[in-house]
């Protein structure tokens, strides 16, 4: 056996095991990093049209509402959830759908409850308007944050190429006509 064939055999048996991969934790930035998550700016629309459909298709109100809340946002699912389990318990819809602590489209949408519980119209069709009202917000502030964005590149850009302009571009022609009125003794 030579040599070489015997170290191969020794480094083998005393080296390390199998690789195991290690597993770091990921790190990230911004925002994320704080624990803060993005909401979805079209998850209360969406679960608004849902809550619409589903008392469109004839279901009871609470089953409706029940059915709404693993697709709606925190704020709006446990409204969702209060109500479908008092009405489902055959509270009164006025106090179903009453919560102090409601804000934002929430709050809209106890309103409209009791409202239709009130007068007896159709929940559904306010519930649709009321999607469509949180779909057109999420689209204005979508087209403000871009407008904001344009701004905002604007700036270092004008910060780059104002000073290469003046350099290249000015100084050389100024330079130009300060030699020739110098050579032609005008000055």
């Amino acid at each position: 056996m030579s040599l070489a064939a015997l170290l191969l055999a020794a480094a083998v048996l005393i080296g390390p095991g199998p690789a195991r991969p290690r597993l770091r934790p990921v790190r990230r930035r911004g925002a994320a990093a704080a624990g803060e998550r993005r909401a979805d700016p079209l998850a209360e629309a969406s679960a608004l049209e849902v809550f619409a459909a589903c008392l469109r298709a004839g279901m009871p109100v609470s089953t409706a509402a029940r059915a709404t809340v693993p697709s709606a946002p925190p704020p709006l699912a446990a409204v969702l959830t209060r109500a479908a389990d008092l009405l489902a318990l055959g509270a009164d819809p006025a106090e179903a759908w009453a919560d102090a602590n409601a804000c934002g489209r929430a709050a809209a949408l106890l309103r409209l409850a009791r409202r239709s519980a009130r007068s007896g119209t159709a929940l559904a069709h306010g519930v649709a308007e009321l999607a469509e009202q949180a779909r057109a917000d999420a689209a204005d502030a979508a087209h403000a944050a871009a407008e904001r964005a344009g701004v905002l590149i604007a700036a270092p850009l004008g910060v780059c190429f104002l000073p290469a302009f003046v350099c290249l571009g000015i100084v050389p022609v100024v330079a130009g006509l300060a030699g020739d009125l110098l050579r032609t003794g005008l000055v």
